[in-house]
């Protein structure tokens, strides 16, 4: 399927089911805000990376809009639908403030199919979080929770949150996911050594001596 959207580009990765809350302040994005909330239509969020509007990006939707001020801005709630690909860039719409675009929306598999690779993912995450002594809700049973719910606990950059986002398979995310924390994992594990064999300088050492006659 193709079609028009409006966008509200952010320099942020948005996944499909995440909850976003997001302060409007632009007049631009508050009439996109407004026209949307209004006539009940999604928008798109496609990331920005270094200053440049990426080809792919999330639909959202606005679940609720919380507080309006007397100038106008708002503060919303989100909810995160689907990926899509930008097919066209339309800077300027007439009568309108905001920008669009003509996507269209890649096959995305969500099918959960290897539960023991995610429960290796969530146990890794954990395992990260415990090392920066950071305390964690995921707000889903781990049974129930796949890719997109942890990729922002996972402490991907924003490149690498964006090249999650492009890959439309579950089973590639986790690997993803995998791969990188077992990279980050095994440097804090470098880092922990080293913090030990720098303690140690300068205190008494109890070493056994080489032992020529062995």
């Amino acid at each position: 399927m193709t079609n028009f959207i409006p966008i509200f580009p952010l320099s942020i990765v948005v996944y499909p089911g995440e909850s976003l809350n997001l302060h409007i302040f632009e007049p631009r994005y508050k009439q996109l805000i407004n026209e949307c909330y209004t006539e009940s239509k999604p928008f798109g969020i496609p990331s920005v990376i270094n200053n440049n509007v990426s080809e792919i990006g999330t639909l959202v939707r606005i679940t609720e809009i919380v507080r309006v001020e007397e100038n106008g801005e708002m503060d919303i709630k989100t909810k995160g639908l689907s990926v899509f690909r930008i097919l066209e860039l339309i800077k300027t719409i007439p009568e309108k403030l905001y920008s669009g675009a003509i996507v269209n929306y890649p096959d995305n598999s969500e099918e959960w199919h290897k539960r023991e690779l995610m429960q290796k993912v969530v146990n890794a995450i954990r395992q990260l979080h415990s090392l920066l002594n950071i305390s964690k809700d995921f707000k889903k049973p781990d049974a129930e929770l796949n890719a997109y719910d942890v990729a922002h606990h996972a402490g991907l950059s924003l490149e690498e949150e964006y090249e999650l986002l492009g890959l439309l398979r579950e089973e590639q995310r986790q690997e993803y996911l995998k791969r990188h924390l077992g990279k980050v994992l095994s440097v804090i594990a470098e880092m922990e050594a080293l913090k030990d064999r720098v303690k140690l300088n300068g205190h008494f050492k109890n070493l056994s001596s080489f032992d020529f006659d062995k």
